[in-house]
């Protein structure tokens, strides 16, 4: 059992946000406050970074709905979730910003309230008496979503990238370290966290460009580690940027990417991955672009875009993406092959 706390605030202390910012350990009677914490500590690990970030912002959600209408969030019921998800699903809610959400989002919100549920030790509406009928209503949910098609971002190809870097003409320390983080993120078809990730001992410069090693990522959870060639060229300069950013900014070890202050001041600590989105999105702004089109992933969609564009080949797209599958390149591809060799070809 867990001590401390109101129900709705019995969550993991790394996993999850409390809503009081109060921090409850869940322990077991048999084990030491210390065996306990070290024990919690792997078990969080065992979940990627980006997905616990999600799964705290939407347990904080669910709670604010909750309290708003007197329930209870924790245990949450299978009628409670119900009622949450379905509203999600139609009207959306004032904490969706009023807009039904797609199934894959639903999804994850339930997944984060059985995951807050897990956390702390107390059964989810998932596995309650009554689940039935919450299996029912997530089956109603996909099957009336079921030909909805995902809002796709823009993505920063080359010609996007190279307008997006052309127009960052300043020598402040932000737009020497944008020009390195958008050309480095686009040719290495870097993911957000990946991205920020990089620690300029993962650098090393060769003949041809740059190797960077990524320790970890969403595709090497086990941290056997990949390295990304970056091609040097006339087009991107993705190495001219990288080391104008190192020179002008001093740095030699440590985060690649820094935050900068207000007054635009170096700091040891790295950028966020929601940083990079909203880098990306106002210099698509300020290159004339709809900065709503745009988001963090656009720098990874540009490389894959522009390489499918070009006929690069398939598996080397799939080696440079660290992609686990080539299925998950096909749409990349799929919209540039739309034309080519098209049938109608010789009679349109």
């Amino acid at each position: 059992m867990i001590e401390g706390g109101s129900s709705n605030d019995r969550v993991d202390e790394q996993g999850l946000t409390l809503i009081e910012d109060r921090a409850v350990q869940p322990w077991l009677p048999d084990l030491t406050v210390d065996d306990q914490s070290r024990v919690d500590d792997f078990i969080t690990r065992a979940s990627a970074s980006a997905t616990l970030r999600a799964y705290r912002s939407d347990w904080k959600l669910f709670c604010a709905w909750c309290e708003m209408r007197g329930y209870q969030a924790l245990p949450a019921s299978p009628q409670v979730t119900a009622a949450f998800l379905t509203e999600l699903a139609t009207t959306g809610s004032s904490h969706s910003n009023g807009r039904s959400l797609s199934k894959a989002s639903i999804g994850r919100r339930l997944a984060a309230i059985v995951f807050a549920h897990r956390a702390a030790q107390v059964e989810p509406p998932t596995t309650q008496a009554g689940a039935a009928a919450l299996e029912k209503v997530m089956r109603g949910i996909r099957n009336t979503k079921r030909g909805e098609r995902p809002a796709k971002k823009r993505p920063a190809d080359g010609d996007v990238l190279r307008d997006m870097v052309r127009t960052i003409t300043g020598t402040s320390l932000q737009d020497y370290r944008d020009r390195a983080l958008l050309s480095l993120g686009m040719m290495g078809a870097f993911r957000r966290s990946e991205l920020v990730a990089i620690n300029v001992a993962h650098v090393s410069e060769d003949p041809r460009g740059l190797i960077i090693h990524i320790p970890v990522s969403k595709g090497d959870q086990e941290g056997r580690g990949q390295s990304v060639a970056i091609l040097d060229g006339r087009r991107m300069e993705p190495v001219r940027h990288y080391r104008a950013w190192l020179d002008v900014a001093a740095i030699s070890s440590g985060p690649l990417f820094r935050r900068l202050t207000p007054h635009g001041r170096l700091t040891v600590h790295g950028l966020s991955p929601q940083t990079v989105a909203l880098v990306v999105k106002a210099r698509a702004a300020a290159a004339g672009y709809d900065p709503a089109l745009f988001a963090g992933h656009s720098l990874r969609a540009g490389f894959l875009t522009e390489a499918g564009r070009q006929g690069a080949n398939l598996f080397k797209m799939k080696e440079h993406s660290r992609h686990k599958s080539l299925e998950m390149l096909s749409e990349y591809v799929r919209d540039q092959e739309a034309f080519r060799d098209h049938a109608a070809e010789r009679f349109a």
